[in-house]
């Protein structure tokens, strides 16, 4: 059986030739963008379909401002001048979703009073999701600059003081500039990163 594939200028564009952004242009990215970023993103798949990944759209200079104080200082800079800032966060209480997110079956008790369970649940498909966007992001034209270096504890506590958003690691978003853009590290080979069983 014949599938399509993307092809190389496709592959290039989403991951082979895809750099990490620390500079960027002035060009905007418009809301209409961001929503149909997150609109592709939303399709991968997740543990039952759980999505708890949550994404704040940081653009606007009040954001930023408010962004700022929680950044480690190398990250100030590059995420100042992006165009947007997404926080990728995960929702503590994403199970309570479940009967709309999977009506097939009772997955809410499957979740309901085992906190690692939710916790690994969230983390691990919230992670999912924010790479799920940054390849919907680079597959619709936009740069990205993942990132971890920043303050959980005041972040959390500025952007989601109910406590029920976590945030797990931010991405810069725009049209990226080849400044400051570092030499590509090399990637493990096939024989050191994997093995058949």
């Amino acid at each position: 059986m014949t599938r399509p594939t993307l092809d190389d200028p496709g592959l290039d564009l989403i991951l082979r030739a895809a750099r990490t952004r620390n500079s960027w242009t002035p060009e905007p990215v418009p809301d209409d963008l961001l929503r149909a970023i997150y609109d592709l993103a939303k399709w991968g798949p997740t543990s039952a379909n759980s999505s708890p990944g949550r994404f704040v759209f940081v653009r606007t200079e009040t954001g930023k401002a408010r962004l700022k104080p929680h950044l480690a200082p190398s990250n100030v800079d590059k995420t100042m001048s992006a165009p947007v800032c997404v926080i990728v966060a995960y929702d503590s209480r994403f199970h309570e979703l479940m009967p709309q997110l999977f009506p097939s079956r009772d997955m809410r008790s499957y979740f309901e009073g085992n906190a690692p369970l939710i916790l690994a649940t969230a983390q691990r498909n919230s992670t999912l999701q924010g790479a799920y966007l940054m390849v919907a992001a680079r597959s619709l034209g936009l740069d990205c600059g993942p990132m971890s270096g920043f303050n959980h504890d005041t972040l959390d506590a500025e952007f989601f003081p109910d406590g029920r958003w976590k945030a797990n690691f931010l991405v810069n978003l725009g049209y990226g500039s080849d400044e400051l853009l570092f030499a590509r590290n090399p990637r493990l080979s096939f024989e050191e990163a994997c093995r058949f069983e």
